[in-house]
């Protein structure tokens, strides 16, 4: 039986989450957004995709938030040889005291709480095929046997928006399964100075634990229990169908750039995310704010643009900022 959300629970949820936040960005620098949008996924149960130009500490952050939240961590680093099993593991050969021979199964790093898939994008689809899985269900099928991955879990993948020779484009299928894309832009002048004030002196950050899984796993469980009024659930759906070129309703550049809209998966996004930010304000239920608040990193990945899109230069956040601008909250 679990349990209700008290004040309690809602005021443990945010010391925690702002605690974890405080310890995380002792190492990294001026991404205060960029930790917020992670920790959001992740204390929703996504998984994460991160696009930024190498240098920006994407390894960094997922590797820190691991430590800060004592979680196990993997980093796979995807190029174009890697095979699925080096991934998920495989069944070897065993020899026993006795002479026997028989197959037992050689974890891959997927069997970690935090994993970074590094340049996602540069390994073949067969290759980037064997995390989906692990992302919806997660748990590992080799052979015939299931395998449960530790909880929590989550992915975490990198790619280079500017460096696309050699690489394959993760199909849309994928692409859904991810909570939120974060972007990462280059820091400012202020940022950059604290990076060098931090990595170039003989004074090495430590980081340590500041949350245990029990608690992870409680927080994401009242993430579950906060509530959404109907008007504010069909806010969100309407935000979705606005995205869909071929409905009556659909804003004009909608219509025009966008070639497919945003998944079923989109919306259950924006509620979850919604929940988070509703925690973080001591309240039980979700708002409308709080699903304009997530919006962006929710959605932008779920918009496929056409061609003229493209071609003007025309981004999915354009789109979205101009739907989000457009439709009307629904009368409580």
């Amino acid at each position: 039986m679990t349990q209700d959300l008290s004040p309690e629970r809602i005021e443990k949820f945010s010391e925690h989450y702002q605690r974890l936040s405080a310890e995380v960005s002792k190492r990294i620098v001026g991404y205060t957004g960029i930790i917020d949008q992670v920790l959001t996924a992740f204390f929703a149960g996504g998984h994460i995709l991160l696009e930024g130009v190498p240098g920006l500490g994407k390894t960094l952050l997922v590797r820190t938030l691991s430590d800060a939240a004592h979680l196990s961590f993997r980093r796979v680093q995807f190029t174009p040889d890697l095979m699925p099993a080096d991934i998920t593991g495989t069944n070897i050969i065993f020899d026993d005291e006795h002479g026997s021979r028989s197959f037992r199964f050689q974890a891959g790093p997927i069997f970690a709480n935090l994993v970074l898939a590094d340049e996602i994008n540069r390994a073949t689809p067969k290759t980037q095929s064997a995390v989906l899985e692990s992302m919806q269900e997660h748990s590992v099928t080799v052979g015939t046997t299931t395998h449960p991955l530790p909880e929590p879990f989550c992915l975490l993948a990198t790619q280079n928006p500017i460096e696309m020779e050699g690489t394959y484009p993760l199909p849309e299928a994928q692409v859904d399964r991810f909570f939120f894309k974060v972007d990462l832009k280059p820091q400012g002048e202020e940022e950059l100075v604290g990076i060098i004030d931090r990595t170039t002196s003989d004074d090495v950050t430590q980081i340590k634990p500041v949350i245990n899984h029990e608690q992870i796993t409680e927080m994401q469980l009242a993430v579950r229990q906060v509530l959404a009024a109907d008007f504010v659930k069909r806010y969100a759906a309407r935000l979705a169908l606005a995205t869909h070129p071929d409905r009556p309703d659909t804003p004009d550049m909608a219509r025009r750039f966008v070639r497919f809209g945003v998944s079923p998966r989109g919306v259950q996004t924006l509620i979850l995310a919604a929940k988070v930010r509703a925690l973080l304000n001591a309240r039980y239920n979700i708002s409308c704010a709080d699903i304009r608040d997530v919006a962006l990193p929710a959605l932008r990945h779920r918009i496929i643009r056409n061609f003229e899109a493209e071609a003007e230069g025309i981004t999915p956040d354009a789109v979205l900022s101009d739907v989000l601008e457009r439709v009307p909250e629904p009368k409580s």
